[in-house]
């Protein structure tokens, strides 16, 4: 049943574009992040790392770095005073033990008075490390002869421990043929494999692989912690997406009661999934000991060898389908590269196999996978640029050994209302089909083979291709709550404990006003620290207008009751009368009976008023997620003689449901293509023969710069979502995802290659095309 508010014909404001209200403060650099901070006794803190994948730590000395002038403290872990961890979650056991288990592994902090003297104590500081064998690739980590990656830890175990929503009671992790450091997820099935694969009249089946890519936000990762010693309160300041998480990960990892931790709001310059906890645990306890404030802040290297990056991963596709075109069978064996620490989002991993076509026979194996690098975390829909890769690639080889026309083939087995959705239920109304034909309908798709011929003159003798492709995000929802409270001056301000990093808070002020008849700029959003803010969990999983919208709009009605009872009885008029709209409450046909919001408020707060204060409060807990999908096409040239790639044209169709800010749902798009293509030709973090990072600055790991993202056309579908605020979809993951299948698709429509591993660099093309070409000479 759609909730009212979707109900409504037309609005205001909703569509309509505005801007972010943090936009001007970013933009001039008035914006103050957590590390602008600079409260009085400020003390600095440096990591030491280990230079090994995998070592055994036989001693530390601090006494050099002690000895220096401005040096504080060393802390191990062993004086670090943080609870023991059973070594799930990284941010509960930020410095390594007995064992240092990759390069770049924290194995102690140093603080002092200065960056400089923190920096030149963690140099100071000696470590005696034992090299063990590392295992750095997935597929070699999984074979029963490979060493372990961690000796101290049970990963299974551990994997069983954080992955208990997942899993079925009893379910069993080990698998025949898989070493200790592999952990084998329950597998995704519908039918019977074999019966599908028996039925298929053409079968293909690739392997492609992935590396680890860093989300690459602007702002590294920040943590400052300011102790109280009169109210033994410790404030946090973080580059985070999610104030809450944070606090009770700082309050488990110290014995501490939540309510002692405090952790207020700060702009957050990036973090697409890569925010959430690192390392306030870590500066908290050196704060706590020291009762004075302490700041650690990243360096660009110090993210990229020991962040916490998407992961890299090794995927076996085999599909299986008819002559005429009717699929029978997926079968999907995914490697997940977990790092040290097991990777949380796991188990939804295989669940996009499954999201994009009707198919009677599926089997779909997940395995997380422990190696001797940093451990991994969400970056914009977690995996899925990686399994849509794996899967649209093969769907386009599957359509070119059938020869039929890919969007038709996707067209005939795409996902409707009212599917069996895996593993149990039907799936609700969604836009994959409306994308598809979106897209059918653009000149860039109708009429490619003429617009191949439509080229630059300086790229005369390059190879065009057109790429397809699509992909999906299902949807997260997660309980919120928001307020809403009309002032004096009959604004009102919207109070929620999300983090907007995106313009959300532009959303969130449009569906308020729109509810409550007024112009947007009369609607202040405002964020609350852990002691007062409304539920809100991390700002990540496209969400937080899903959640905390749907907050936000019950809150926004019931300002809106409160308001229309009170003018009732100043009018006096019955309340089904009344109407709102332009800051006002009308009688319906007395256009001049009104009173005003600033009356109402004056009649609601002050010394003897006659009526409660108008305090809206709001709560969501949308018991369905709202699926997203997106579909891509990309035009691309290719420069045979180099193997350079440029990608020309774009077009990205997407079911944001409503767009309720246009330029921001846009604004998504462009990011996430522009990412997309980061994933597709340039970014990947490499390690040595030994482990040791070889990306480990920004003119090592490859970034997109303007001239490489091209013109872009975002096709926004609406196809109105049941539980979200004004039928909005989240707009954030879905468009990052099918980038890398359809630059892909472009390169083997283009030079008659299947490329199968990320990033698809110019060498790799090269050398792929001249091993084609020595082929084809003999």
């Amino acid at each position: 049943m759609l909730h009212e508010a979707n109900r409504q014909a037309s609005s205001v404001l909703i569509g309509t574009t505005l801007p972010r209200p943090d936009g001007e403060a970013k933009v001039s650099g008035r914006a103050r992040y957590a590390g602008d901070r600079l409260p009085a006794g400020l003390l600095h803190a440096r990591l030491v790392t280990s230079p090994y994948a995998h070592a055994s730590i036989r001693r530390i000395d601090p006494s050099a770095a002690l000895a220096l002038p401005g040096v504080v403290a060393v802390f191990t872990a062993s004086n670090l005073g943080l609870r023991p961890s059973d070594g799930s979650v990284r941010s509960l056991e930020p410095l390594a033990r007995a064992e240092a288990c990759w390069c770049g592994h924290p194995v102690a902090l140093v603080v002092a008075e200065t960056e400089a003297q923190a920096e030149d104590g963690a140099a100071a500081v000696e470590v005696d490390y034992e090299p063990l064998p590392a295992v750095l690739d997935p597929e070699v980590a999984c074979r029963p002869e490979a060493p372990r990656a961690c000796l101290e830890r049970d990963f299974r175990q551990i994997v069983q421990q954080s992955h208990a929503l997942f899993l079925p009671p009893g379910a069993s992790l080990a698998e025949e043929g898989l070493s200790l450091n592999a952990a084998a997820l329950p597998p995704l099935r519908l039918g019977e494999i074999e019966e599908g694969l028996r039925q298929a009249d053409v079968i293909v089946e690739e392997h492609y692989t992935t590396l680890p890519v860093h989300q690459s936000y602007l702002e590294p990762q920040t943590a400052l912690a300011i102790p109280d010693a009169l109210t033994k309160q410790l404030t946090i300041y973080s580059s985070t997406q999610g104030l809450l998480n944070v606090r009770q990960a700082v309050a488990l990892a110290l014995g501490l009661p939540e309510r002692q931790i405090h952790v207020e709001p700060v702009p957050v310059g990036g973090g697409f999934g890569g925010k959430e906890v690192l390392l306030e645990p870590l500066v908290a306890a050196a704060a706590l000991q020291l009762q004075r404030p302490v700041r650690l802040v990243y360096t660009r290297q110090e993210e990229l060898l020991a962040g916490n990056p998407a992961p890299q991963t090794a995927i076996f596709v085999k599909l299986g389908a008819r002559q005429d075109g009717t699929l029978t069978a997926i079968q999907v064996r995914m490697i997940l590269d977990s790092g040290a620490y097991p990777y949380p989002l796991a188990g939804l991993s295989g669940f996009h196999f499954s999201n994009l076509y009707r198919c009677p026979h599926l089997d779909i194996r997940c395995y997380l996978v422990q190696t001797n690098k940093p451990g991994s975390a969400a970056y914009r829909a977690p995996t899925g640029p990686q399994a849509y890769f794996a899967l649209e690639s093969t769907i386009d080889e599957l359509c070119r050994r059938l020869g039929l026309d890919p969007l038709e083939f996707r067209l005939r087995h795409a996902l409707r209302e009212g599917d069996p959705r895996v593993p149990a239920g039907q799936w609700p109304r969604i836009g994959l089909v409306e994308c598809l034909e979106a897209i059918g309908q653009q000149r860039l798709w109708r009429e490619r083979e003429r617009v191949r011929n439509e080229l630059p003159e300086e790229l005369r003798g390059w190879r065009v291709g057109i790429g397809l492709a699509a992909g999906g995000w299902p949807g997260a929802t997660e309980p919120a709550a928001a307020l809403c409270r009309l002032e004096s001056d009959g604004s009102l301000t919207v109070i929620v404990g999300s983090v907007d990093m995106s313009g959300s808070d532009s959303s969130l002020a449009m569906i308020a006003a729109e509810i409550l008849g007024l112009p947007a700029r009369a609607v202040t959003v405002a964020h609350e620290g852990t002691d007062t803010m409304p539920y809100s969990g991390l700002t990540a999983g496209s969400k937080t207008t899903y959640a905390v919208g749907s907050a936000v709009l019950a809150a926004a009605q019931d300002a809106r009751e409160q308001i229309l009872t009170i003018a009732a009885e100043l009018l006096e008029a019955a309340r089904e009368d009344l109407e709102l709209r332009d800051g006002r409450v009308f009688v319906r046909g007395a256009p001049d009976k009104y009173v005003t919001l600033q009356q109402v408020a004056a009649n609601s707060t002050g010394f003897g008023a006659r009526y409660a204060p108008v305090f809206g409060r709001g709560r969501s807990a949308n018991a369905m997620s709202g699926p997203m999908f997106a579909v891509h096409l990309a035009k691309v040239a290719v420069d045979p003689e180099t193997g350079e790639v440029r990608v020309l044209d774009y077009v990205a169709a997407q079911d944001v449901g409503r767009a309720l800010n246009r330029a921001e749902v846009e604004g998504q798009i462009y990011g996430g293509v522009a990412q997309g293509i980061g994933w597709a030709l340039l970014e990947g973090i490499a390690y040595g023969e030994e482990g040791q990072l070889l990306t480990g600055t920004l003119m090592d790991y490859a970034l997109p710069h303007s001239q490489d993202v091209p013109s872009i056309t975002p096709l926004i579908i609406e196809v109105p979502c049941e539980l979200g605020p004004f039928g909005a979809r989240g707009a954030g993951e879905p468009p990052v995802v099918p980038v890398a299948a359809a630059i892909a698709n472009a390169l083997r429509d283009a030079l008659g290659l299947r490329l199968t591993a990320l990033p698809m660099t110019s060498e790799r093309i090269l050398q792929a095309w001249q091993q084609a070409c020595n082929r084809a000479a003999s």
